[in-house]
């Protein structure tokens, strides 16, 4: 794990989680913010970058600049009001700038899937879930970027289209259309491999 001693600052390069000893008011109530979203960033970045070390290490950079600007913010009005929205958008951004260093795109990860660790799930049932992973996942990789994101966001996080519609800074009818389009798209291809 990363940790983040804030009581000594906050650098790129250190584990995520918080050391809490000494932290005063400002660092406490961070400190909430990121326990109440860390699991969620995390998701949301491992489902776009498909490794779990660049995952670890785009989270807590994430985090890291979310400190930099709460850390910052002297007055109410600086405030972040929207905490969800402005972590996704900064994991979102780290997740873009990654990939335009690597001149690559990724897709959706296929292999974060809770199913292939569960006990109760027989050998010959992973096996059939994982090609429907693997279906599912070629098919989203026919997404564009911004739709995949979308996707994940409504359906794997729970996001409200309101709370999409903040991160992209975009009307809610917008993320609406986004949504139902790539739900018929999806539709159309996964039928192709069972026609």
């Amino acid at each position: 794990k990363r940790i983040i001693n804030l009581a000594e600052g906050v650098k790129p390069d250190c584990p995520v989680e918080f050391l809490l000893p000494g932290m005063d008011n400002a660092q406490k109530q961070f400190s909430k913010i990121y326990d109440q979203y860390i699991s969620r960033i995390y998701r949301f970045v491992f489902l776009r970058v498909n490794s779990v070390d660049i995952a670890q290490d785009l989270t807590s950079e994430t985090f890291t600049r979310a400190w930099s600007s709460f850390a910052k913010a002297s007055e109410e009005k600086d405030r972040v009001k929207n905490w969800v929205g402005f972590l996704y958008q900064i994991a979102r951004n780290l997740v873009t700038d990654f990939y335009r260093e690597k001149g690559k795109v990724q897709i959706i990860s296929a292999s974060y899937s809770p199913f292939l660790t569960d006990p109760s799930i027989g050998l010959e049932e992973k096996a059939f879930l994982s090609s429907e992973a693997d279906q599912i996942k070629a098919v989203l990789s026919k997404l564009g970027e911004e739709q995949q994101e979308v996707i994940i966001w409504r359906y794997l996080e729970g996001l409200s289209n309101k709370e999409i519609a903040k991160i992209l800074d975009k009307p809610e009818g917008t993320v609406r259309v986004i949504i139902h389009r790539s739900l018929e798209f999806l539709l159309k291809e996964l039928s192709s491999f069972n026609p």
